[in-house]
């Protein structure tokens, strides 16, 4: 089983608006309203790939009663904790004209602290019979920044295989504790790190700043695919994976795709390279979907003969 966890769920609207400007009424084209999150997303995916997995974390008020009935609807295995405040709601406008997209995300609900303990409660019994763990997402007001920190401790001392997928403090937190896979996009690499890629060799170069921070492995999510550092030891490496982009309806959840694309490879006992090419695969069919964590299995199996994995020399302090 594979658990996937959002503490900061959310019911995600998208809207399609040619032409969109600020500060001008428009109309628009194509909508859709659907549970999210990132942990969400992932295990939305994570379903239609056909693996098994459950989704948990904090839900709460009549948006939380919202997003589980809808996740039911989907065939969604769920197990959240329900807490006193209200589940917040997201947009995303996304233009098809230019393919540029406005995402207004709120800060969430504020989480008791009894809340938090009955949800580490409750990862610690779905744990018992999961192999791999999901910790997608921001962390909502009132939940302590080293929560991932804890959480990734916890874990991987069962012995489950984590991946981390998550931003600024919280990220860097729960980095520190040793998780087996981060997947940062460009821009929170950027921030982790603390400062632009100016070339694709500093992409390189900022996978081994990552894995000093703590995790076992690291990849970085590009538009075209990703870079990463796999293996341990002797078999370290580093290695480029790339397919050319999707003209696309919209690329928010892209991401989401990804992880659940690796994921669902490493679940299936693949090699690195083979979990990173599922990844950028079912990333790259994802962005012909409007929302995010919808995906056509079919359709990521045929891409799999377009993506190209290329070596790239490992810097020595990797």
């Amino acid at each position: 089983m594979i658990i996937s966890v959002t503490l900061n769920a959310a019911m995600d609207r998208t809207v399609a608006v040619p032409n969109f400007r600020q500060g001008h009424k428009h109309r628009s084209v194509e909508s859709r309203t659907v549970p999210g999150g990132k942990g969400i997303n992932v295990a939305r995916a994570l379903r239609l790939l056909g693996r098994p997995v459950i989704a948990t974390g904090l839900a709460g008020g009549a948006t939380g009663d919202g997003v589980l009935a809808q996740l039911t609807e989907e065939s969604l295995l769920t197990d959240f904790i329900r807490i006193a405040e209200e589940t917040r709601i997201n947009l995303a406008v996304i233009d098809p004209t230019s393919n540029e997209q406005t995402e207004i995300n709120e800060r969430g609900p504020h989480v008791r602290p009894e809340e938090l303990d009955a949800f580490v409660k409750r990862l610690d019994y779905l744990a018992g019979g999961a192999t791999i763990c999901v910790l997608a997402g921001s962390l909502p007001p009132g939940v302590d920044v080293n929560t991932y920190n804890r959480l990734v401790t916890n874990l991987c001392q069962r012995g489950i295989t984590v991946l981390l997928d998550a931003e600024g403090d919280a990220m860097f937190s729960g980095m520190r504790a040793g998780p087996d896979m981060v997947t940062p996009n460009q821009l929170e690499a950027e921030e982790l790190v603390g400062h632009e890629f100016e070339s694709r060799d500093e992409v390189f170069t900022a996978l081994s700043e990552l894995i000093e921070m703590g995790p076992s492995e690291a990849a970085i999510t590009l538009p075209e695919g990703c870079v990463a550092v796999v293996g341990d030891g002797p078999e370290r490496r580093m290695v480029e994976v790339t397919i050319d982009p999707l003209d696309p309806i919209s690329t928010v959840g892209s991401g989401d795709a990804f992880v659940a694309g690796y994921v669902a490879a490493l679940y299936d006992g693949h090699s690195p390279e083979q979990c990173l090419s599922y990844g950028v695969a079912c990333g790259a069919e994802s962005t012909q979907h409007l929302g995010a964590g919808w995906l056509d299995r079919s359709r990521v199996e045929s891409l799999l003969d377009d993506v190209q994995v290329r070596r790239v020399e490992i810097p020595a302090e990797v």
